[in-house]
């Protein structure tokens, strides 16, 4: 596991951002992950989606991390929702029933199309 986590942020729509995370989210991690996210969403980007293609592992802090967010985004009368979820993450998900309480999609095209009804900017794929 490496312990850098690297978080590119796109603003495709007005009120909404993509961030897109590279690395492992794990107990060492997981505060960047949180404190970057809340950060985008106190900025005004209160629809906020975590691309996370580019994680290569996520443990129960990273877990607890992304529900703190979704948290957050609510509280800012937003939404948090991901994109692009590893197969691992995603198990995790499934098991823990995260999966029901977040929209979960394939690309960040897909996520973008449903939150704004039209194509994105500058969200890849």
């Amino acid at each position: 596991m490496t312990h850098a986590l690297h978080l590119t942020v796109q603003h495709p729509h007005p009120g909404l951002a993509i961030a897109t995370i590279g690395g492992d989210v794990d107990m060492q991690t997981a505060p960047t992950l949180r404190s970057g996210a809340l950060e985008i969403i106190q900025q005004g980007h209160p629809r906020l989606v975590l691309d996370l293609a580019q994680v290569g592992f996520c443990d129960s802090a990273g877990l607890s991390a992304i529900i703190g967010i979704w948290h957050a985004a609510q509280e800012a009368g937003g939404s948090l929702s991901l994109a692009d979820v590893p197969d691992r993450l995603m198990r995790m998900l499934s098991m823990t029933g995260v999966d029901s309480l977040l929209p979960v999609h394939d690309t960040t095209v897909d996520v973008v199309a449903a939150l704004t009804d039209s194509p994105p900017t500058s969200a890849k794929r």
